[in-house]
């Protein structure tokens, strides 16, 4: 007993050493803290200059809260600051990284035409690399990029896209009987359906039929679907790459999230003669007249390579898409002069009982509906930011030069209501033949980027648009169910209506098509 006293008697000894020691510490470590945090004030100070911006930052994670719980609220304040100071330019601070938010049109078209390793990087995500790898389109540079965008241009020529049209059309009208039944069985078609998940879903499926074609199996499809929500969860997600993190999940799934068997699929398709089918085809296809018989090796790294690619793709068209058709379907409602010339467009070209798809040579007639589609990507362009990092110091204008490391987000919304005349109208009329407002306001419209990294599939996304409204409007009636703010905007992350935009539908056309 006395000898379990004294081992208590020692063991508390040892205790009260260690509670001396870390009170002894305590100031210091009080000091440390202290200091990293004024050192993290003063450098964004330094970075920030004469720009507007909040005087106090939060340690390490600055603004990030307020930027994921309200990122409406955030990005409005950048723009409000940056055009109430005149400058064009605001700064904040999220997650350890400085930012500069550019409203400047002009501004925003010098970090366009800058991208280069010596000046800006694009990452398409504040915490892009880590999701999305090394390796994707948007990170390469200089003649590599230049190599790769020549290799994909075959893959949007008139006849590709021609192809692409018909997969596009019959994935859309399977979709449209879908979301007709579902509006019809909810309860007893008195309550409305949340168009935002549903078109999200078409996308998805649109995307891989036309981008892999035959190459990805029911189960391939369905683990695909899984993997990317929750990459696209990720991307809103704080990045704390944490076990069991929602950001942790996101980049995971990115590394399943390959496309190289399809690839190689296509090709040994293509070796054999076949008709391309599908974008990857049409890749395969131009591949095997370029480059002679690979080594083995060699094609499973280029499988690699176009596997990745095909991601990359997927993920441009997916919730980008989502965003403009749901707004073209709340904009056409707010606007019955338009839809009704949409209808009367339409009708003229094609009619639902022909039992076939819109054809190519009718979809390019079709001028008013696309003037449709490009004022919806204008007034709400899906991705209102296009995000680049300084990878050296750049001066951006004669006063402010860009610190290293900076990440500046080019707005392309803000450009879209530069410019144009009575821009928050939504007027297709402006992309008409008389007063040309895409030629003149050219520069305004940054949806689709500029650049060496403009965007190489954007006669796809507006084929998309126009095919999904021309079927839409002919073959549905639909009421808007219309609440106080359901126009508003929300970042999923890409912009939608805050209310996912919800819908009444009924059968417009006599008889469904069954192309």
């Amino acid at each position: 007993m006395k000898l379990m006293e004294g081992c208590w008697f020692s063991v508390g000894l040892e205790g009260e050493s260690v509670r001396r020691v870390i009170a002894g510490c305590g100031p210091y470590v009080v000091c440390l803290v202290g200091l990293v945090i004024l050192a993290e004030q003063l450098s964004y100070h330094w970075k920030k200059g004469r720009l507007p911006g909040p005087q106090l930052v939060v340690p390490f994670l600055g603004s990030a809260v307020p930027m994921i719980l309200d990122p409406t609220r955030f990005w409005a304040e950048q723009a409000r600051r940056a055009e109430s100071s005149g400058q064009g330019l605001s700064a904040d601070f999220l997650v350890g990284r400085f930012i500069v938010f550019i409203r400047s049109t002009e501004l925003s078209h010098k970090v366009f035409a800058n991208v280069r390793p010596d000046a800006f990087h694009l990452i398409g995500h504040p915490f892009g690399k880590k999701l999305f790898g090394d390796h994707n389109l948007i990170y390469m540079f200089d003649q590599a990029h230049k190599d790769l965008r020549r290799r994909i241009a075959p893959n949007f020529t008139p006849r590709a896209l021609a192809t692409y049209a018909a997969l596009q059309q019959r994935v859309i009208l399977a979709h449209l009987r879908k979301w007709l039944a579902l509006s019809s069985a909810s309860a007893s078609a008195s309550e409305p359906i949340s168009l935002r998940l549903l078109c999200r879903d078409m996308n998805l499926e649109t995307s891989q039929t036309v981008f892999a074609g035959p190459y990805l199996s029911r189960e391939a499809r369905e683990r695909f679907n899984r993997d990317y929500n929750l990459f696209n969860v990720g991307l809103m997600a704080l990045p704390f790459d944490l076990p069991g993190s929602a950001f942790r999940r996101a980049r995971l799934a990115v590394s399943r999230l390959t496309l190289a068997g399809a690839a190689a699929a296509s090709k040994a398709r293509m070796r054999a003669g076949a008709e391309p089918t599908c974008l990857v085809d049409f890749w395969m296809q131009n591949s095997l007249r370029e480059i002679a018989e690979a080594e083995a090796e060699a094609e499973a790294a280029d499988a690699e390579e176009v596997g990745g690619h095909l991601f990359d793709f997927l993920f441009a068209a997916q919730d980008a898409s989502t965003s403009s058709l749901c707004w073209a379907v709340a904009l056409l409602d707010a606007h019955p002069e338009v839809l009704a010339r949409v209808r009367d467009e339409v009708a003229a070209r094609w009619s639902p009982e022909s039992g076939e798809p819109i054809p190519a040579e009718a979809l390019r007639e079709m001028r008013y509906t696309e003037a449709v589609a490009r004022e919806v990507v204008r007034l709400r362009p899906p991705a209102t930011m296009v995000p680049h990092i300084a990878g050296e110091p750049f001066p951006l204008t004669e006063w402010y030069t860009v610190p290293k490391g900076a990440i500046v987000f080019p707005s392309v919304y803000e450009s879209s209501f530069q410019g144009f005349p009575d821009p928050a109208r939504f007027d297709p009329d402006r992309f008409s033949d008389e007063r040309q407002e895409d030629r003149v306001y050219k520069r305004n419209f940054l949806a689709f980027g500029a650049g060496p990294h403009q965007c190489v599939g954007q006669r796809y996304a507006i084929n998309h648009l126009v095919l999904f409204i021309a079927l839409f409007a002919s073959l549905l009636d639909f009421k808007r169910n219309r609440t106080d703010g359901c126009d508003d905007i929300a970042y999923v992350p890409t912009i939608v209506p805050k209310d996912d935009c919800q819908v009444y539908l009924s059968q417009r056309c006599a008889r469904f098509p069954s192309f």
